[in-house]
């Protein structure tokens, strides 16, 4: 059709709306967008749905059961423990055990098996449903928030479910006003309300709601368990993992599935199209090799330091965090420690092959002191790490302290020793085959007896002076003290030996002496107390050659020339010779030490 200048004309727009005949055709709509599918993570993706998937708890999961076969079904549920562990995970699977309905919609009670393909399942599986209020107390902590959606709510009967569940996440974040509102209602709720309370922090919950709850402390997962379970997941997602990875991830999520499926999430991009291998988790960990701790907890206890700085420094090297090492570190020794006295205990934990190998050889050569002051020494330590400016270097000290004491003796065996050595023979060292303590491989130190000393004849005991003797080879210094100071000497025989002693002398002090005597010599000995003066005591004589020796020093013709020639100087010590044939006391060879003592403000 053209237009009055013979041009064509241009096709008039399709009506909009209704036309005359009917509806007029939709517009075809655009095609969908294609891509990948948002991605979720693991430990979204394989969050349990039923009671029968969760692991780790089976206390808590056998007495709902049993409560939901038998109707004593309580009104709050308490779900407490560490993070990861599935306390809000459990408290939606009891909401849908309350509201299922089953697959046909022929469930009209509560049961342990939801089905989860219920349109209550569904729902609350998807958080949407109506009956089923998910609260974060961390977000809603005020009295006012409790008035408005728990008091207020609970007072009208559910919408479509069998229940009313109020699930409440981190309730001890809840002010105190909050939780006083919450009791009356708590204590006394409508037949058709419930109540699921979940917290990290149960000692900050009152006792007053406590109560009021059924409680269930979810424990931490085993180890073991936890890697049985990341290896089956790691088989659905298609990607291969080493075991000792697996296990070293356990590990590291310290009884968590959820921190445990997070490292397995990241471990797995890590690896990328390849397996997932315990050197990638260990460096994604920063964690040091598992066989190189070991070697630097076997050179720290022999003593080795350049072996043992070596290996830590070379661990850090590679990325392991000086902390993580000392922690490491105590680990081991726990590790040693339980195989030195449990042996048996190490079948039934997770362990890798290096601790299985290496635990019960490095047992067998460690003592249980050893182990304990290595636990002392490393706890401390690594609060000393922690708080350092430079952790390696902190962390090479700790190391350094603990190989300098590794042979040493513990204080036990130290006692042990001086007990030993109250049988070595009297006057002089031990012969070089004796008793002590001597250092073996590993560091361990064991203590061996010393030579029982042979009994002195009596006719050896001549004099007071050989009795003292005595007493100092037996390491009895405080008796020989008291002989000395207390003892006068009246007559001593074959088995017989009479004193005087002073006033002020240690009443005991003849039946101690008698006993040394008798000790020493394999025979009976008396000590008879005297009335008579008897010689003068030890400390009396050696006053007296003392005071005699001062006197001739003094008297000497060098010594007065000396004492002349400086004015003001006196005589402070005199000592004799050490030698046999050192010069007699008095004589112009004997050792003199002069004291000078002018004023030395008038020499400024």
């Amino acid at each position: 059709m053209s237009d009055l200048f013979g041009s064509p004309a241009e096709e008039p727009p399709p009506p909009e709306g209704p036309g005359l005949f009917g509806e007029a055709e939709p517009a075809p709509l655009p095609p969908p967008r294609q891509g990948p599918a948002p991605y979720r993570v693991l430990a979204r993706k394989y969050r349990p749905q039923g009671f029968e998937a969760l692991i780790g708890q089976e206390a808590m999961v056998r007495t709902l059961a049993n409560a939901f076969a038998t109707g004593r079904i309580a009104h709050a549920f308490m779900l407490t423990g560490v993070r990861g562990v599935g306390k809000t995970t459990t408290a939606r699977i009891i909401a849908r055990a309350l509201n299922c309905t089953g697959a046909d919609g022929t469930v009209t009670a509560p049961t342990i098996t939801p089905c989860g393909v219920c349109d209550s399942c569904r729902a609350i599986a998807e958080d949407r449903h109506p009956d089923v209020m998910e609260i974060d107390a961390a977000s809603n902590t005020g009295v006012q928030n409790v008035r408005d959606v728990v008091i207020e709510g609970a007072r009208y009967a559910p919408i479509s479910a069998r229940h009313k569940v109020y699930i409440v996440d981190e309730v001890h974040m809840l002010s105190t006003a909050a939780f006083n509102a919450l009791l009356k209602t708590l204590e006394e709720p409508p037949p058709h309300v419930k109540f699921v309370f979940a917290t990290t922090e149960i000692r900050k919950v009152p006792v007053t709601v406590l109560s009021r709850c059924q409680r269930f402390d979810l424990r931490r997962i085993a180890a073991e368990r936890l890697t049985m379970h990341f290896a089956e997941i790691a088989g659905k997602e298609g990607a291969a993992a080493e075991e000792e990875a697996l296990r070293l991830i356990a590990r590291a999520a310290d009884g968590s599935v959820r921190d445990g499926l997070s490292l397995l999430d990241q471990a797995i991009a890590l690896a990328g199209e390849g397996p997932v291998t315990a050197a990638a988790v260990r460096s994604m960990l920063g964690l040091a090799d598992r066989e190189q701790v070991w070697d630097l907890f076997e050179a720290t206890m022999a003593g080795r330091f350049a072996e043992a700085l070596s290996l830590l420094g070379n661990a850090h090297a590679a990325g392991a965090d000086p902390a993580v090492v000392v922690q490491d570190l105590l680990g081991v020794t726990h590790a040693v420690t339980r195989a030195k006295l449990v042996p048996g205990a190490q079948d039934g934990l997770a362990l890798a092959e290096v601790e299985r190998v290496r635990g019960p050889a490095l047992a067998a050569r460690l003592s249980v002191p050893q182990l304990g002051r290595a636990w002392q020494m490393l706890l401390k330590g690594l609060a000393e790490v922690n708080e350092a400016s430079d952790r390696l270097a902190a962390a090479e000290m700790v190391l350094i302290r603990l190989a300098h004491v590794a042979d040493l003796p513990t204080p036990g065996e130290l006692a042990h020793r001086l007990m030993r050595s109250e049988d070595a023979p009297a006057g002089g060292a031990a012969p070089s085959g004796g008793g002590g303590l001597r250092a073996i491989a590993g560091g361990a130190v064991r203590a061996e007896a010393a030579p029982v000393a042979a009994p002195r004849p009596a006719s050896a005991i001549a004099s007071l002076r050989d009795i003292v003797a005595l007493a100092g080879a037996k390491r009895e210094a405080r008796l020989a003290a008291e002989i000395a100071e207390f003892m006068h000497l009246v007559r001593l025989e074959d088995g017989l030996l009479e004193v005087r002693p002073e006033p002020d002398a240690p009443r005991e002090l003849a039946a101690r002496v008698g006993a040394l005597l008798s000790e020493a010599t394999g025979r009976r000995w008396t000590v008879a107390l005297s009335a008579e003066p008897g010689a003068a005591t030890l400390a009396e004589q050696d006053r007296d050659d003392a005071a005699r020796l001062r006197r001739e020093v003094e008297a000497h013709p060098l010594v007065r020339a000396v004492l002349e020639a400086f004015p003001g100087a006196v005589i402070g010590e005199i000592r004799g010779g050490d030698a046999p044939d050192a010069a007699p006391a008095g004589s112009p060879e004997a050792d003199v030490i002069y004291d000078d003592i002018t004023d030395r403000e008038d020499d400024a």
